[in-house]
């Protein structure tokens, strides 16, 4: 097997991985099922993006696409930046408003006229002491 034969095979292997990971990529862009589900799914998108350019300038064997895909990578970072900045100004979500895997703790019961235990118990004293 020359190399040549083999640069074929594992360019074309790539490629059909890639797809995948494409096509897995934009699912999870769709279904989300939160904001940052669905940045981070950009994100790998841009990725995925990065990779097409790589292999196709292994391929082709012009160096100009290395150049675009580090330009890609550079845009992709400050997009990234962006929306981590948007989601944060943005306040969090419902999802994450009781913390990651924290419950919530129960509302104190009401005192009904029963002394609080954290508390001594005011007295009431007639006249001054």
């Amino acid at each position: 097997m020359s190399a040549s034969v083999l640069l074929s095979f594992s360019t074309a292997f790539a490629l059909i991985v890639l797809s995948l990971g494409l096509l897995l990529t934009v699912v999870r862009i769709l279904r989300g099922p939160t904001l940052p589900d669905r940045v981070l799914g950009l994100d790998m998108l841009v990725a995925v993006a990065i990779g097409f350019i790589a292999v196709i300038a292994i391929r082709s064997g012009y160096t100009l696409y290395i150049d675009i895909a580090i330009a890609l990578g550079l845009v992709g970072f400050l997009a990234t930046v962006a929306f981590a900045r948007f989601i944060l100004a943005r306040g969090l979500s419902p999802e994450t408003q009781k913390g990651a895997g924290q419950d919530v703790p129960a509302a104190p019961k009401p005192n009904r006229g029963k002394p609080s235990r954290d508390k001594p118990a005011r007295r009431k004293h007639k006249g001054a002491r």
